[in-house]
Parts: structure tokens; sequence; C-alpha cells
């Protein structure tokens, strides 16, 4: 990274912020500030299209049995502070079951906040160091607050769509057993969506905080007690066979080693392992492991601020070499090398990773586990005493609760190649990818993933209400105009941007004209011809010989609309057997659109096409069933 400074520093960061040293010993490379957010406009938002660097989901949250509906108006800045407010208020949406992919009615009692700078800024390799205060009483559990970072690939809470054979994988190799799991595999032989050929892709996850609150007591099998807070890397693949059990020490040879733990911290080994992600068929199903490390905190964390901070050095680009490391005011929490991950060959990441912070409930994550005695645990709401029995104690009178961060600064190392700036870069491109699959990326109902920034047009009856002098103004029709260098519908956000984005080489196709003799171009002809004729005979005979099964009305229909739209879905596919019965795939692209469908032959067990004609491009990328 050689911008001293970048279009996404904050400019009320003081210079004395503008570098950094690395908390990693060895590590004396000097690192400059390339984004900041100090928080200290007052009143801004993050709905989608109010601010350039983060979005504040309105969403429900269907991850980890959540129990809170994530709504943008509970994010906003006061006081010179990032406000994440967590609260009982009841929401009722079209909720999506993930199983049947269809919408049902439902119901949530809490509301909270997601601020994610998904496609706005990533950066791969650098250090992230995060001011905040934690929600709520630290001895009352049940709030989740997190700070995280996530590959580009996937965006955080659509499930079922973007982190689907996408998270968390790190890995870079071709084997038979990965094959079909990762979505973007080094199998692959061709380089679609401007992805390098046989390359592994993925969404990994780094997270910097997660915090349980609860009553004091020693978790199981450990001498940490609660609260804690986790500071965790999950990947994938993961260890498949011979797995530690959920609680308990790992035996010998049954988990990763290597790992460093702080002493001043006194952090220990998380008895949490990671999730099989199943999926249909079997050969889909995969391992993810959590390597993480719990740190025992107290009262302060939750009534003051303290800080949190990675480093995180990404492998290079064959793979070798790099770390993650963690710190809690300067001290070390935890540590991976790459040659933690070698039982796996699992990679330290190298995607470009975006930013995420927000406040969770979950009936996981510090309620009574398991359910009381005499209690359904079918309900969780406040007030209902039907459900007081399955909520941790004092839960209800816990909130509001604020989860609230003083800053959030990002540093790179200075003139290094391997610290790069951008959510898609030449080295890891994904903005083709998203822009392919954008339904995986945004609400049901909207047309793109993320709405441009306002710049200005908020409805304002004075200059105070967009932002004031040398920010904004009110016009004449009463809407904010924004100055230079500030943006968003009432002028309050520092505008944001690369200063050297990376933008893909497009190559143009250029037709030679060919000039050949007439007799040439006459014996061309005649042969082109001759070629065709044989073509159409063989094919012929081979339908007799082979026992092709004729393509019936409503699969000549099918085909037709393949042609017309180059996209063939897996379910279409299913509910016609003559075409590719029992197939693995999910959609075919046509490439050379002027073959007719009434030109292509089926054989029940297979399917036989034209080569000169139609090419089945069949690879990881396109082959999940929808």
């Amino acid at each position: 990274m050689s911008v001293v400074d970048s279009g996404w520093v904050d400019p009320d960061t003081s210079s004395k912020y503008k570098s950094t040293k690395s908390h990693t010993v060895g590590d004396d490379r000097e690192y400059t500030l390339v984004f900041s957010d100090e928080f200290e406009q007052e009143g801004r938002t993050f709905k989608d299209g109010d601010d350039p660097r983060w979005t504040a989901l309105e969403k429900n949250d269907y991850t980890n049995d959540a129990l809170h509906y994530y709504s943008s108006d509970n994010a906003y800045t006061t006081g010179g502070i990032l406000n994440i407010t967590t609260e009982m208020k009841t929401k009722s949406f079209k909720a999506l079951n993930e199983t049947t992919r269809e919408y049902f009615a439902e119901k949530k009692h809490y509301k909270s906040a997601m601020l994610q700078g998904w496609n706005k800024f990533c950066i791969t390799g650098g250090i992230v160091e995060v001011r905040a205060k934690l929600p709520g009483n630290a001895y009352t559990g049940g709030l989740w607050p997190a700070i995280w970072l996530l590959g580009n690939l996937a965006r955080a809470t659509f499930v079922g769509s973007s982190s689907d054979y996408m998270w968390p994988w790190s890995y870079d190799q071709c084997t038979d057993e990965h094959h079909f799991s990762q979505e973007i595999n080094a199998c692959s032989k061709v380089n679609h969506y401007d992805m390098a050929a046989r390359t592994g892709r993925g969404a990994p996850e780094i997270d910097i905080l997660e915090a349980m609150g609860g009553p004091v007591g020693p978790l199981p099998h450990t001498t940490i007690e609660r609260p804690y807070f986790s500071a965790s890397f999950q990947v994938a693949p993961g260890i498949d066979e011979n797995r530690p059990l959920v609680g308990r020490q790992p035996a010998n040879g049954t988990w990763y080693t290597g790992m460093q733990y702080g002493s001043v911290t006194n952090s220990s080994l998380n008895f949490f392992y990671g999730v099989t992600l199943v999926h249909e068929p079997s050969s889909y199903t995969y391992q993810s492991d959590a390597l993480s490390a719990n740190m025992h905190i107290n009262h302060s964390h939750y009534d003051e601020f303290h800080t949190y901070r990675v480093e995180w050095e990404p492998s290079d680009e064959l793979g070798n070499g790099g770390h993650i490391k963690w710190f809690a005011d300067n001290e070390l929490v935890y540590g991976i090398g790459a040659d933690v991950l070698k039982k796996t060959s699992a990679l330290i990441p190298n995607e470009p990773m975006y930013m995420i912070l927000n406040t969770a409930i979950s009936d996981s994550w510090g309620f009574p586990i398991p359910c009381p005695d005499g209690c359904s645990c079918e309900c969780y709401e406040c007030g209902n005493p039907d459900c007081e029995c399955a909520l941790p104690s004092n839960f209800c009178n816990n909130l509001p609760a604020y989860f609230e961060v003083d800053y959030v600064r990002v540093y790179q190392a200075i003139d290094d190649p391997n610290h790069v700036l951008g959510c898609s870069t030449k080295e890891r491109p994904t903005s083709t990818f998203i822009e392919g699959h954008k339904e995986r990326y945004k609400i049901k109902g909207r047309s793109e993933p993320l709405l441009p920034v306002k710049d200005g047009a908020g409805i304002c009856s004075k200059d105070a209400d967009c932002g004031g002098e040398g920010k904004g103004s009110c016009s004449d029709v009463f809407t904010c105009t924004c100055e230079t260098n500030y943006t968003g519908p009432f002028c309050l956000a520092h505008d944001a941007f690369y200063d050297n984005p990376y933008i893909p080489e497009t190559t143009p196709f250029e037709v030679m004209r060919m000039i050949l003799p007439n007799p040439l171009v006459k014996v061309f002809l005649i042969l082109a011809g001759a070629f065709v004729l044989v073509v159409w005979f063989n094919a012929r005979n081979s339908q007799k010989s082979l026992g092709y099964t004729a393509v019936g009305e409503a699969e000549d229909v099918l085909l037709s609309d393949f042609q017309n739209s180059g996209v063939l879905p897996f379910p279409q596919l299913k509910s016609h057997p003559n075409l590719f019965p029992g197939s693995c795939y999910s959609e075919m692209r046509l490439n050379d659109n002027t073959f007719m469908a009434s030109d292509m032959l089926f054989r029940q067990s297979s399917f036989f096409i034209l080569k000169d004609y139609l090419e089945c491009q069949c690879n990881s990328s396109i082959m999940h069933t929808m």
C-alpha cells in the first residue's frame, strides 16, 4: 500500500493516528491509515443509500437461531459515537424458509442493527482496530455483540444464497473430496467471472470479538468464566473425521496445534470447533472449523471503552505464509500462523474482506441450555408468562442495550504488495461474480444489492438540516444540496472513495478480414457444405443406432426458452427426464445462440450434443441445485 492519505480516511481523525506500529514481534514495517470512521458527526444514519462507508441492514436475520430483526433505524451516531441499539419492539414481516425457499408470515419481538461494509470498503491484509463499549450488563446473558471481517464473496445474513458453498472457504487445491462443496474451486479449468482458472476462492471469516455476558461461573472443562469474548478464525475445509467433542478438551491428534495464547490476557482454547454444513446430495456437505480462543472480561468492558485489534497478514499468491493475531488493549489474545493450518491445507485468507458491527440475540448464545425442565422453550417474548422460563435471568430488564463504538481505524503496510485495498482486486476480483449472481446478495424485491449513495435531496427547512456551514444547504425547493466532500441525503457523511481503484481490463474482440482468391472461396464453400451433410447424416444414424429419445413437446418449449435465455434451471431439468435425468447440472450456457433447439439430440441415460453447436459448461461455479 503506497497511498499515505486514503480517500477512506475520516477528516475528523487526528493526525497522530495516521500511522501505527504492529504488535507482532518481528514486524517492523510502517503502517499507514487507509480507513477511519470517528463517528463525530451528530445524527448520521446508515440506511441503504445514506452512507458511503456502511450499510445498516433492513431485513430479518435467520442465521444462528436469531430472535431479532435488523432495523436500519437502530444504528445512528450521537455524542461522537456509533450507537447500535437492541430493544424490545415487535416486527411483523415476510420470512424466508431456507428449506422450501418460500416466504411466510413471521413476527419477532426484538430489534437490533447490523452495519456492514460489504462491497464498499474491503482490505486484503492489514490492521483493524476498534474502540468499543459492549451492550447491556456484563452479568446478564442473551446479547451477542460482534466485530468481524468476512470475505466479500459472501454477504452476512444472506445465508442460503450468497454464503452456501462459499463460507468460510480458504482453500486452493483441486481434490475430489471438495470439488462439489467449494463453489469456486481449484479444479475449474475455465476462468469465469474474471476469476483465474484453477484458483480456489471463498469467504473466510475473522471474528475480532464475539462477547457473551452472563452470571459469573466457570464454563465446562475450562478456566474461562462468563463474561468472556471469543477471537476466532472460521475456515473450510475443516477436519472431517475424529473431531473433538464440543465443550471438551481435544484428544491428541484431533485438533490443530501451534496456536499462540496470551499470557497477560490469560486466554485459552475455545471448545467450540465449528459446524457441519449439510447439503444434498451428501457430496456437497462439508465441514467448517472454528479456531478460537476465549478471554475472560469483566464489567469494565461493558461500562467503559476498550480497544480490540486484529493484525492480519495474508498468504501470498502461492498460498504460503501469513498469520492472524488478536489483541485486547494492546495485549495478545490469540495467534494463528500458516503452519497451524497444515492439517487441512487451508490458507491464511488472501481474499478481500469487509467489516461488520452488530448485536444479535440468539437462543443459542447465553440462553438457558439445555431447556429448563417443564419449559417448552418455544417462545422468547418478554412480558409473556409462557416464555419467561426460556429467557436468561434479568434479560428483559437489560433492554434497551447500546453497543457503542468510538472509532474504527484500518492500517496497511506501506509499499507492501501483499496489502491491498478494494473489494474487487486484480488478484482476487469479485465484482463480475457478484453482478452475475446479484440475486444472491439483494433483498427480495430490490433491483440491486445496494442503492447508490444519495448526494443530498433530503427534505429540509433550513441549512442546519443539511449539516450546516461547509457541509450543505437547504435549497429553494426545500431539499439538501451538499458541498464538496460531503454526501448522504442530509450531507452528514464525509465522502469516501478509492484513490486508485482497480478497473478490470477488457480486451476488445477484433475480427480480421480474410481475403482469399475466388477459386479458394469456391473450394471452401464446397467443403463446408459437404461437412454439414456428413454431420447431419452421422447424427441421424447415431439417433437410430444409439436409441435416442425424441424430445417431447414440453421439452421442446423448454429448450426454446433455453435458447433464448441461455439458462436452464435445475428444477426444470428434474421435471423433464428426457433432459439430463439425474444430472448434477444447475444451469447451462449456450455458446452459439444461432443453434436451433430442434437440432439437439438426447439419449435417456445421458446427453449427446453436436460439439460444433453447443458446449455445456459444468463446473463448481454453477453446479449447485437451486
